[in-house]
Parts: structure tokens; C-alpha cells; sequence
């Protein structure tokens, strides 16, 4: 099976924003990006479509179905909870210089282990995504699962192939409109491609 990860498009917020899982909109460079993505999926046959329920997700997963190249009407998108950014919690829709140096340094050494208040661990991100894959491997042998999604969901599934330590997630960058695709297939699991 291959997992194709779509990461969602640039969006309207000001920089150095904490937004996690809240539902903010997506830039004035929509059409643009989605555009530009399409080309870069042009050339793949999807077995299946899932998406983030968060608007940043499911209004681009609806836009790339409204091409008829994909070959997916929007009633055949696949809503999923477990595909939903990390949740800050308390810190959601603040800059990020306005939480508490002392706090945001105690939680950035050990993110894996810490949540935000009010919030979730990346360790449960990545129980999420590793929940979510065993799904699908369960019953899409063989297929091309499309995926829009977040940059925290896909570093944790990379973390997952690559037997990565989740302290390390931070150090791969994950470009709005990106692709990256992984394999699971026999034993050990790939990444074919990453921030396409």
C-alpha cells in the first residue's frame, strides 16, 4: 500500500501563529497552490481519498476532486479525526513569542512526552497516525491512498518508517501543498518521496 501525504496550502493567518487544530482559513494563494498540486498528482490513480475534517484540509481535498483527473466526486472524501494537526490546547491562535518562555522551553524539550495546556503529546499524534495506518494497510493492500493532512501528522509518520526518535520531527520540513509518499509493503516500510 502507499500512503500519498498532501500536506493543506498556505494559509490566511499571521506568521508566528501557534494554530494547531483550530480551524483557520486558507490564504488568498488557494487556486494558486492547488493548482500546482494537481500537476504533481497529474500522473497517480487513487484507490481511495481521505482527509483532515479541519477546513484547511477538506476545502482543498474538495478542490483537487472538482478536477476530474483525480477521478474522485466530493461525496467519496473520506472524513478522519485521527488526521487533524496536534492539538496546543491553551496555546491555540497565540504568537508564539506570548507563551511563556520558561513554559514553551520546558514543553519544547520534551514534546514527545509534554502537552501544551490543555493539549495533546506529539507521542499522541503519532499514536494517531500509526492508528490510522493500520487501518488502512488492514484492508488497502496494493492500493494508492490519497491523504490531506497536516505538517505534524506526516513528520510523525515519517518519525514511524524511518524509526526516528519523535524529538527529532522538527528537523524535517514539511512544505504547505506538499507531497510525500510512503510505502508499506513486507516488513519495512518506506519513504519514496518527501516534500515533492
Amino acid at each position: 500500500m502507499k500512503l500519498t501525504l498532501v500536506r493543506h496550502t498556505s494559509l490566511a493567518i499571521a506568521p508566528s501563529l501557534c494554530y494547531g487544530q483550530s480551524d483557520v482559513q486558507v490564504s488568498e494563494n488557494f487556486e494558486f497552490e492547488r493548482q500546482k498540486l494537481q500537476l504533481k498528482l497529474a500522473n497517480s490513480n487513487f484507490d481511495a481519498i481521505y482527509t483532515s475534517p479541519l477546513q484547511r484540509c477538506h476545502q482543498l481535498a474538495q478542490a483537487l476532486c472538482a478536477d476530474a483527473s483525480l477521478g474522485f466526486s466530493n461525496n467519496e472524501i473520506q472524513l478522519d479525526e485521527r488526521l487533524k494537526e496536534l492539538h496546543f490546547g491553551d496555546w491555540e491562535m497565540q504568537p508564539w513569542d506570548k507563551i511563556p518562555r520558561d513554559v514553551f522551553d520546558v514543553w519544547a524539550d520534551d514534546y514527545a512526552n509534554l502537552a501544551p495546556p490543555n493539549g495533546e503529546t506529539f507521542s499522541q499524534l503519532h499514536f494517531r497516525s500509526k492508528s490510522f495506518v493500520e487501518e488502512m494497510v488492514s484492508h488497502s493492500h496494493g492500493k494508492n491512498i490519497l491523504v490531506v493532512t497536516h505538517g505534524g501528522f506526516i513528520r510523525a509518520l515519517i518519525a514511524e518508517v524511518l524509526q526516528m526518535p519523535l524529538k527529532r520531527l522538527f528537523r524535517i520540513t514539511i512544505d504547505h501543498a506538499s507531497v510525500t509518499q510512503l510505502e508499506f509493503k513486507g516488513e519495512v516500510p518506506k519513504v519514496l518521496f518527501m516534500n515533492l
